[in-house]
């Protein structure tokens, strides 16, 4: 009998770690977006991706079936919510926000933002998801939109060497 369940955790950790090598790398793009992050140093989006991945590893017997990347994603959105909603001063509080066109926008409009626009979830998935309405989703992610559209206060940047003359 030993044996037998042996070789179930065997099968159960070859599977889980195809599903990394599948998933790995969109799922810590996805987390790096929510923490707006540079892609070369982003230690909060892996911290939030490994306990994800933790969670999803504890529940794979359950998961028989059905799709282990939505139960990922839909892990590391509630628990990036959670998260910025217990620090209520976003998730880089002690030190400065990092760079990025959503550095600029709050924890909820980057959310909302990640889970529509780079996963492709529906407006009413979204707001399903995390207990909002469908009309506040939708609220947020046009200001969102506007938000990250909008240029950046200051001057523009140099273009091919060549600087903004002031108006």
């Amino acid at each position: 009998m030993r044996r037998r369940h042996t070789s179930q955790d065997d099968l159960r950790a070859r599977e889980f770690e195809a599903y990394v090598a599948g998933a790995g790398t969109r799922l810590l793009h996805t987390a790096t977006l929510l923490t707006a992050e540079s892609p070369d140093d982003n230690p909060h989006a892996r911290h939030l991706l490994t306990l994800a991945l933790a969670h999803t590893y504890a529940g794979w017997h359950r998961l028989r079936g059905g799709d282990p990347y939505a139960h990922t994603r839909r892990y590391l959105a509630t628990r990036f919510a959670h998260d910025a909603w217990r620090r209520r001063g976003g998730l880089f509080p002690s030190r400065a926000r990092p760079g990025g066109p959503l550095a600029r926008l709050s924890p909820q409009e980057r959310l909302i933002l990640v889970l529509r626009l780079h996963e492709g979830i529906a407006e009413e998935q979204t707001a399903a998801l995390l207990g909002l309405s469908a009309e506040r989703v939708r609220t947020v992610f046009h200001r969102a939109m506007a938000a990250v559209l909008r240029p950046p206060p200051g001057p523009a940047p140099a273009v091919g060497g060549v600087e903004a003359v002031p108006s």
